[in-house]
């Protein structure tokens, strides 16, 4: 006898039902830890002491200060991360090829953001 089969006889429910709900929940599993992988997904750079929390929904990070440079990674709203001084053409410098859009990054209170 399965595991499943064994649980779904002390349970008394269906073999089926075992099943659906055993997928389900590894699957609500992968999400939660998905989403705590995006939230860390773009960069943690901060040499100058500068840390700034995310205001979007989802923030990309690029790889360079050009709204068409690539994407290199994503933060979700309230993600807090390093960033450097450095600010060009409206975009916080994260780390080494790294760029996220200031309008929407606010700058924790107490670091030094420049």
């Amino acid at each position: 006898m399965y595991l499943d089969e064994e649980l779904a006889v002390v349970l008394g429910l269906p073999k089926k039902v075992v099943v659906i709900a055993v997928v389900l929940i590894g699957i609500g599993i992968i999400y939660v830890m998905g989403v705590n992988k995006r939230a860390s997904e773009g960069a943690t750079g901060g040499s100058t002491g500068c840390k700034v929390t995310v205001t979007a929904d989802v923030l990309n990070v690029r790889n360079a200060p050009d709204p068409n440079a690539g994407i290199v990674g994503k933060f979700n709203q309230n993600a807090e991360t390093g960033a450097e001084v450095d600010v060009q053409n409206g975009f916080r410098k994260l780390a080494d090829n790294k760029w996220a859009k200031t309008d929407f990054l606010r700058p924790v209170a107490g670091t030094n953001c420049g």
